[in-house]
């Protein structure tokens, strides 16, 4: 059998070769894609206490027709909570921990590493504290202010909730005002 319809195996072998080389001779590219950090296995018992984690800038390599084309929610970090506890950790952010198309190849990561806080959840009723601004007139002062309703609930890391005291309003300008006046506006707290 090996001998037999040897032109039609010679010309299997010669089409094979000619489409290996075409594709090896394909153009290489390189390209940084911008992506956000995936984190797998959180722990049901805590919250990330880090403010504001950085997206990743992944260098990656390959063949010019894929890399082009490449969007961002395909070369994705990765980082396993898996067995974390309350504190600070450091993780890496290597090529190992991306995931990539099978002929893409991961040459940087920046940053290489993550500063993670992790802590319980909790939860707090704060006083609001209502702030009033404006020009009176000369003997004209506010007698009170009072917020309605007067607490407001906060969630989030136990150490950064246990460090807030009160609640801000957005100014209310009460300029000219004489008598009792009601405004609606917003509340929030220093800590994001």
């Amino acid at each position: 059998y090996l001998f037999h319809d040897l032109g039609l195996k010679a010309l299997a072998l010669a089409i094979a070769v000619l489409l290996w080389w075409t594709v090896t001779r394909e153009p290489v590219a390189e390209t940084v894609i911008t992506t956000r950090i995936e984190f797998h296995h959180p722990p049901e018992n805590l919250v990330l206490a880090t403010e504001g984690v950085p997206p990743a800038q992944v260098r990656v390599r390959g063949p010019a027709n894929i890399v082009r084309e490449l969007p961002a929610g395909e070369v994705q970090p990765m980082i396993d909570l898996h067995h974390i506890g309350v504190g600070t950790r450091t993780f890496d952010v290597e090529s190992g921990n991306i995931q990539v198309p099978r002929s893409v190849e991961v040459m940087e990561v920046v940053p290489s590493q993550l500063t993670l806080t992790f802590d319980r959840p909790a939860s707090k009723q704060v006083k609001i504290m209502p702030r009033v601004s404006g020009q009176f007139a000369s003997g004209v002062r506010i007698a009170g202010v009072t917020a309605e309703p007067e607490t407001v609930t906060v969630y989030g890391p136990e150490q950064r909730v246990n460090a807030i005291e009160t609640a801000l309003t957005d100014p209310v300008d009460a300029t000219g005002l004489i008598g009792r006046a009601t405004f609606t506006t917003n509340v929030a707290i220093p800590d994001p």
